[in-house]
């Protein structure tokens, strides 16, 4: 008798990236994976587990490995320069995971919306420009990088802010819209920044507010955790950065009594020791992890730090992690003592 089954459906792809708190780049080099269609079906792993990972079909943003062959698409190994690798842009701010996938996937995604292919002129001037005026300013926020250096000139222009969503709910050049069809846009428009504005004073009212009381028991308690007073240690994670600024001044410390790193718990148990940065709007620190830790990961940072328990030392220098308080805090009291 003949086989009348019908064929087993194939599973979908994998797409593999890290667990625990989720950034903008790796959500939107998922969304350019997904608009492919090799990886139109594929569902998400979150994972640091390398033989998890391993099993993925593609992996975006954790591994420290970028090799296109393989489906490799991370940005923090220690010494990757990587820039979008179409020199007319003239800046040198480096791929997260979304530039990355982007640079990798976005003349066919692109090709596919205009209906062309991906090498197609009109469709090379849409990715370059979608690059720059959107892309680009995710890859520079992901990789700590400010929009304004010593020029007046900015880094790149970020077109996603509330300000910029609202003036896109305008009539565009070439659609003609009615005063009744304007007004209606009006309407949206209110609705979006009442919305905007109503999580922002919940946000102040539920979250950020409460957080001052944790960030001030840290800021008195920081000369009990090191005698120097630049390790502080929250009783638990919060919003810390707005608070600590304002208690510093509320206090009127020196420079040399505020602290230069924040230690907490993470989502998974472990502890993290974060640098605090120059000022609340700056990607600049006030001292950052030693530069040789910079990312280096596991036995390879434990033995080169001599502490145990090491997990990561990011390639900006701007925040670690180690499995325990006391590896985290010896980790602050090294980059406190080293020059």
């Amino acid at each position: 008798m003949a086989d009348t089954a019908a064929p087993m459906k194939r599973s979908s792809l994998t797409i593999g990236t890290h667990d625990g708190t989720f950034h903008c780049d790796e959500c939107l080099a998922t969304h350019i994976l997904r608009n492919t269609d090799k990886y139109r079906d594929a569902r998400v792993l979150r994972s640091r587990d390398p033989a998890k990972l391993a099993s993925c079909d593609i992996v975006v943003d954790v591994g420290a490995e970028l090799d296109a062959s393989q489906s490799k698409f991370d940005h923090h190994q220690r010494g990757f320069t990587r820039v979008f690798k179409d020199g007319s842009l003239g800046h040198s701010i480096k791929l997260s995971s979304a530039g990355l996938v982007y640079e990798q996937f976005g003349r066919d995604v692109i090709g596919a919306r205009l209906g062309s292919a991906a090498s197609d002129a009109n469709v090379d001037a849409v990715y370059l420009h979608v690059y720059k005026s959107f892309v680009m300013p995710i890859d520079a926020v992901d990789n700590g990088v400010m929009p304004f250096d010593s020029t007046d000139a900015p880094r790149y222009t970020d077109t996603t802010s509330v300000s910029s969503r609202v003036g896109k709910l305008n009539p565009r050049w070439n659609e003609t819209v009615d005063a009744t069809g304007i007004d209606e846009r009006f309407e949206t428009a209110v609705k979006l920044v009442g919305a905007e504005f109503d999580a922002a004073v919940s946000y102040a009212a539920d979250a950020w507010l409460p957080a001052r009381s944790i960030v001030e028991d840290a800021l008195a308690r920081r000369t009990d955790v090191h005698s120097s007073g630049q390790i502080a240690v929250l009783s638990q994670f919060c919003p810390w950065k707005d608070h600590l600024y304002t208690l510093e001044d509320e206090a009127g410390l020196s420079e040399d009594a505020k602290p230069l790193y924040v230690l907490y718990q993470d989502s998974s148990g472990g502890w993290r020791v974060q640098c605090v940065s120059a000022t609340p709007s700056s990607f600049n620190n006030r001292k950052s992890l030693p530069e040789p830790w910079c990312g280096v990961r596991d036995a390879a940072l434990d033995e080169l730090s001599g502490i145990p328990g090491c997990v990561f030392v990011h390639a900006n220098g701007f925040i670690g992690g180690n499995k325990t308080y006391d590896g985290a805090l010896a980790m602050a009291v090294k980059a406190v003592e080293w020059s």
